[in-house]
């Protein structure tokens, strides 16, 4: 997949952000064979946007920051990508499949997290999480990513499903059993005298 950088990208680039990128970049199916443009941002995470020339698509930017980059970062900007394509050139009416992902910051989210794990290095921008979630997000990471993949299912006959998820995700830390911060693990006890 080809991939150009801005000029001030190709100054800010570290090896770490280019193989995040193009690691990313091999779960999202739907933009292999395009070419995206990566620039550098400095007000906010990231940010995507598509350029239409003449009611077509003829350009995919993301922007990045790069020395905070997360890979849910750069697969929320590139779900967005997903997103502006799945909408096609501006010259044809929109399309309103079920299968293809809604626009917006928190149906962005849901997919992102929902598309491979290698995206829940970080909590969601968007998606309404707790506190205790979001300060301990490895630990609540998959149960959400699960509650992101069921959500996406409900979609399919449930409206409200943005709303739905968000309140599982208030219950998760009443479900998970509390673990103080900097406990130490117990082990089990092996006493070879009693195992005789």
């Amino acid at each position: 997949m080809p991939l150009a950088f801005t000029p001030l990208m190709k100054k800010r680039l570290t090896r770490r952000a280019f193989e995040m990128i193009e690691r990313s970049l091999r779960y999202f199916p739907e933009l292999h064979g395009k070419t995206i443009t990566v620039g550098l941002t400095r007000k906010h995470l990231g940010s995507a946007s598509i350029t239409y020339r003449a009611g077509a698509i003829s350009r995919l930017i993301i922007r990045l920051r790069v020395r905070t980059v997360s890979y849910q970062t750069i697969g929320h900007e590139l779900t967005h990508l997903v997103q502006g394509l799945a909408h096609g050139d501006r010259s044809t009416p929109r399309s309103v499949a079920r299968s293809r992902i809604p626009s917006g910051e928190k149906q962005c989210d849901i997919w992102t997290l929902a598309r491979h794990p290698l995206f829940c290095d970080d909590p969601p921008t968007y998606l309404r999480l707790p506190r205790i979630v979001r300060d301990q997000w490895p630990r609540y990471a998959k149960p959400v990513r699960t509650l992101c993949m069921a959500a996406i299912e409900k979609r399919q006959s449930h409206r409200l499903y943005i709303h739905w998820l968000e309140s599982e995700i208030r219950q998760l830390p009443r479900r998970l059993p509390d673990k103080k911060l900097g406990e130490q693990m117990e082990l089990p006890f092996f006493d070879p005298v009693l195992s005789i």
